[in-house]
């Protein structure tokens, strides 16, 4: 009788050894060591066309020149923001994971999807979480047409993949890939083991048999995926669905993808018939007050392959503390930080004794450094209880001697904020245009002194 392996797994990181020890070496972590089964190897079922195709195909040793370049046949999931997000559709063979919170709508949007490429398209949606019933509740509840879509509730992954060689889908959804389980993994499904052989074994039955599969992916506390690390390295695409529970809108963020740009954004409103793409999501950003009041700035930002109007907002006020708050929503704090020293060392503003509090309207998550501008501005604007006119648009990136430095697309954010009616933009200098924008007074300025003179 052959003797079954054993190896000896971290839960936290998925670190591997070759025994038992209270503290994970890799993590530091106590007590998450924990002994399973080594799984015998077994390759994911493919169909007979493709069994045949890969024992005919021998690896060589090629030069890129001989590699075929023809184009990925690609398919649009019916969403233009899906199918930006995913880089211009979905690719055949592909593995996508989608996450997000609990309540964003990952099951909703997905479920759209899969009723509406059912009508051209063999298509499995595989729920392991709800019953069928529960499905077809949603189905119904959102007006989607269920006639041609075939569900499946399973959480055994191999026989998902059996059954799925007999309907020949060209898209699948697993939902979600924390509940599947494989028989020879001795672990409890959602594990660090069952996530990442579930997730490995789904992956290469997409690869051989050119199926596109979804796998929805649940998050932890701090917003990032669960499971080991080792989930997003195997799939080709990870996106995740943002949205906080106060507002309706729901922004699809690509943070991997092996077929496009990385950080491409979809925007997606909350209805009572599911998500509703949001075509031009400036105009949402921007829904702001009849009066303009002091420390309200727009600014423009890249979000993968095109700018966005977003407004930004700064209260300055006196504190009451020994350590003056400093409050970030939807900016990285640190960052604010730092411009505050910028703006006390080379602007001549002192708020050491100032609460500072920031945010970013609509829920937005900015990240790059041509917010910097705009933010020291609606410091200041606060600061001196001064409004700012409504036609004003800011971006740049401010350095740490008090220069500002150009930013990239800054032509195309211009042309953007002139298509939403501003007039007035404050950029880098090196950003302004050789030739005039129709309706709209461009300033450059090369110091954050210059930029406060200009508006101050």
């Amino acid at each position: 009788m052959v003797k079954k392996k054993t190896a000896f797994v971290c839960s936290d990181c998925g670190a591997e050894f070759a025994r038992w020890q209270g503290q994970c070496s890799e993590c530091r972590a106590w007590n998450t060591v924990t002994e399973f089964r080594v799984p015998s190897v077994k390759a994911p079922p493919r169909s007979a066309a493709m069994a045949g195709y890969a024992g005919m195909v021998e690896a060589k040793v090629q030069t890129l020149d001989e590699v075929n370049l023809e184009s990925l046949p690609r398919f649009s999931t019916g969403f233009k923001e899906f199918d930006r997000v995913l880089g211009g559709g979905v690719v055949p063979g592909s593995a996508i994971l989608i996450g997000g919170s609990p309540g964003a709508g990952k099951s909703t949007v997905l479920l759209q999807t899969m009723c509406l490429l059912a009508q051209n398209m063999n298509t499995l949606y595989v729920t392991g979480e709800e019953s069928l019933q529960q499905v077809a509740m949603r189905a119904h509840r959102l007006g989607l047409p269920t006639d041609k879509l075939r569900t499946l509730a399973e959480t055994n992954v191999e026989t998902i993949c059996q059954l799925a060689l007999q309907e020949k889908p060209s898209i699948m959804v697993i939902d979600s890939i924390q509940v599947m389980h494989m028989s020879d993994v001795q672990s409890a499904p959602g594990s660090v083991s069952q996530v990442r052989e579930s997730a490995a074994y789904l992956t290469r039955f997409a690869k051989q048999n050119q199926v596109a599969i979804f796998m929805v992916g649940h998050v932890t506390k701090d917003g990032s995926l669960a499971g080991p690390k080792v989930l997003e390295h195997c799939i080709d695409c990870s996106i995740l669905l943002e949205g906080s529970s106060d507002s309706r809108f729901r922004t699809l963020r690509g943070n991997k993808n092996r077929f496009g740009a990385v950080n491409e954004l979809g925007v997606f409103a909350m209805t009572g018939q599911g998500l509703k793409e949001v075509s031009n999501p400036s105009a949402i950003f921007l829904n702001r007050g009849e009066e303009q009041t002091p420390g309200s700035l727009v600014m423009v930002i890249w979000e993968g392959t095109r700018p966005l109007l977003v407004e930004v907002q700064a209260l300055v006020d006196y504190s009451q503390l020994a350590n003056p708050r400093r409050v970030t929503v939807g900016l990285e704090q640190n960052r604010l930080a730092m411009l505050l020293a910028v703006l006390h060392r080379h602007g001549g503003l002192q708020v050491a004794d100032q609460d500072v509090f920031v945010n970013v309207v609509g829920g937005v998550k900015v990240s790059e450094t041509s917010a910097d501008l705009a933010l020291i501005v609606a410091l200041v604007s606060s600061f001196k209880n001064y409004a700012l006119e409504r036609q004003l648009v800011v971006f740049g990136e401010v350095g740490l001697g008090g220069e500002i430095r150009p930013v990239p697309s800054g032509q195309e954010r211009l042309k953007e904020a002139a298509k939403h009616g501003f007039k007035r933009a404050i950029v880098p200098n090196a950003n302004k245009p050789k030739e005039p924008i129709e309706g709209m007074e461009v300033i450059g300025v090369n110091s954050l002194s210059e930029a406060l003179e200009a508006l101050f």
